[in-house]
């Protein structure tokens, strides 16, 4: 039995996020689907997480196991042939036999991308969040760093989060100006169901005044905060990067 690693790139805008829902159409499914059309049989994908509705991924790792000996590249080349536009298998990589995507991921980054100015940008409306008003970075850029380091993130999940313990571990945050956009670079161990939207629509608020900086502070030590956590808009995220331990290193380089 073969364990294979995919890295998938997708646009989740058309799609009601990764995970299969019976509301409509997942990212999970075109990929188990044209998996299984390639195949002739039946695959069920593991991913190292789930993005909402409308939530894009430049690296979504995922894996499956099989017996059929085919080439590594058949389950990028093969695979994309049957995936829509909007989805592409980019890596296909033969993992350890105990390789799993989701437990064994030791971090994530996840970039925000804003677009503040005056009037909108279709170029930008799928996937970046317009910003109309000024913002202020020197304020932003000072309360991110309270979310660095190990905290209690409860103030910034929402309804229907299942995990256990709402404690995460936050190594960076980056605001970053490149050309017309802002991107806020968000990298941690792991995080809660819409932790990343809630720490940049916070964020986005204290840059437009409407927040002191300490309101970060006082939301991850349970105090008094102007408001709850305001979560920003889905179709702004995108999951760069998943990385993992040594002890799963691939056997078998990806493909070219």
């Amino acid at each position: 039995m073969r364990t294979i690693k995919l890295t998938i790139e997708y646009d989740g805008s058309d799609y009601v996020g990764w995970q299969r829902q019976p509301n409509g159409l997942s990212v999970q499914q075109v990929v188990e689907e044209a998996l299984t059309q390639l195949l002739g049989q039946s695959v069920s994908l593991h991913s190292s997480g789930r993005t909402d509705a409308g939530v894009h991924a430049l690296a979504m790792v995922a894996h499956f196991h099989t017996e059929r000996d085919l080439p590594l590249q058949a389950f990028r080349d093969g695979v994309n042939r049957f995936l829509p536009a909007t989805v592409a298998v980019q890596r296909a990589e033969e993992a350890a036999a105990d390789f799993h995507a989701r437990f064994d991921a030791r971090g994530k980054w996840y970039r925000y991308s804003l677009y503040p100015a005056q009037v909108r940008s279709p170029q930008h409306s799928r996937r970046a969040w317009w910003i109309r008003s000024p913002l202020n970075l020197a304020a932003m850029r000072q309360a991110s760093v309270d979310f660095i380091g190990r905290h209690d993130f409860a103030a910034f999940r929402t309804s229907g989060c299942a995990a256990k313990t709402t404690v995460r571990e936050i190594f960076s945050v980056e605001l970053l100006q490149q050309g017309e956009l802002l991107f806020v670079d968000v990298r941690g161990s792991g995080f809660l169901r819409n932790m990343v939207r809630m720490m940049v629509g916070t964020l986005v608020e204290i840059g437009q005044g409407k927040r002191p900086v300490e309101d970060v502070a006082a939301l991850l030590e349970g105090g008094k905060a102007n408001g709850p956590a305001h979560t920003a808009p889905s179709h702004g995220l995108c999951l760069m990067e998943v990385w993992y331990g040594v002890e799963k290193a691939n056997k078998t380089l990806d493909i070219p």
